[in-house]
């Protein structure tokens, strides 16, 4: 299985390390900067590399794509591997905007080729006995809880690496937690979402904070806090349900429950996990664990706070997010 890599970042060092292994093969890299993408494909062995998407598209031998791009550019680009019908791994969030998820999805279901998102948040190890315990009517969840503090006021990502895009709170951050939070609660109908959404920041162009709660039919509810404006770091997840409760300290990598703390995967060791369900769900013929579908609840979350703000502020084109 030959793999086209589009984004030479974090992310797409992360899941090109993944395939190790796995018996794909790292065949086409796309980017934006020529010398950046031939740096990229020199260090962890693309054969090729291609200037858009689109070439890469018309290239043959390309049997699946992993984009690991900017969050604005997902919504177009997943649709135009949908329809090549190339088998895709989409990195979160699938849109940035629920009506994009949508079409997202649709074209999905047209293609007829094995496609799902990178929400590693679902392939955490340490969940695994929640979560059958939860399928298997064991055990309810009744909280869940996320917190994503760090200072962001130079475009700049954790690697300290330097980028020409913008990131963004809601969207990007928050979409780990809010789509946690709704596949742990179940299929219950949500009576309420709650939220404050930050004002555009005079420095960065962006709103910087946000705080959401999802209320649900059933009595639970989901709280997501965060901002760019913090001057240390916050990653974690609080998972309280009717046998036990799990605070998992994402950046510490570190698991306390009623027994006590342990340590748990870093992130990139849990992120690999998602690419190698994928290059399985490609070979078996099966959906992964993550489909379409599964996430648009979290996205009507989304959708409603990004409502909500564009009520107060009116809808307008900001660094990271485009307006349609």
């Amino acid at each position: 299985m030959k793999i086209c890599m589009v984004g030479y970042g974090m992310m797409g060092a992360w899941h090109t390390e993944a395939l190790a292994g796995t018996g794909a093969v790292p065949y086409a890299v796309v980017g934006r900067r020529p010398e950046a993408a031939r740096d990229f494909a020199q260090r962890y062995g693309y054969a090729r590399v291609h200037g858009s998407l689109d070439e890469a598209l018309a290239d043959p031998a390309v049997d699946a794509v992993i984009l690991a791009t900017p969050s604005e550019q997902h919504e177009a680009q997943a649709i135009a591997c949908l329809e090549a019908k190339k088998p895709l791994l989409l990195e979160i969030p699938i849109a940035m905007r629920l009506e994009g998820a949508a079409l997202v999805v649709a074209a999905g279901e047209a293609s007829g080729v094995v496609w799902g998102l990178c929400h590693p948040m679902r392939h955490r190890l340490e969940r695994e006995r929640l979560v059958e315990d939860l399928r298997a009517g064991r055990d309810r969840v009744r909280h869940v809880a996320g917190r994503f503090f760090l200072r962001r006021l130079v475009n700049e990502g954790v690697t300290g690496y330097r980028r020409s895009w913008t990131d963004n709170l809601l969207w990007h951050h928050f979409c780990h937690f809010v789509d946690l939070g709704m596949w742990l609660l179940g299929d219950v109908p949500v009576r309420r979402v709650q939220s404050h959404y930050g004002a555009i920041d005079d420095r960065t162009g962006i709103p910087m904070d946000c705080t959401l709660l999802v209320e649900t039919e059933a009595e639970q509810s989901l709280m997501v806090h965060g901002s760019y404006l913090a001057h240390f770091r916050l990653y974690d997840t609080l998972v309280v349900s009717e046998r036990d409760t799990w605070f998992e300290d994402i950046a510490g990598a570190t698991l306390r429950t009623s027994v006590g703390t342990r340590a748990i995967e870093n992130e990139q060791t849990n992120c690999a996990r998602v690419t190698r369900d994928f290059v399985e769900a490609v070979r078996e013929g099966r959906a992964p664990r993550t489909t379409g579908a599964s996430v648009l609840p979290a996205m009507r979350v989304l959708q409603d706070v990004q409502n909500k703000w564009d009520r107060r502020f009116g809808p307008m084109v900001l660094p990271g997010r485009p307006l349609v």
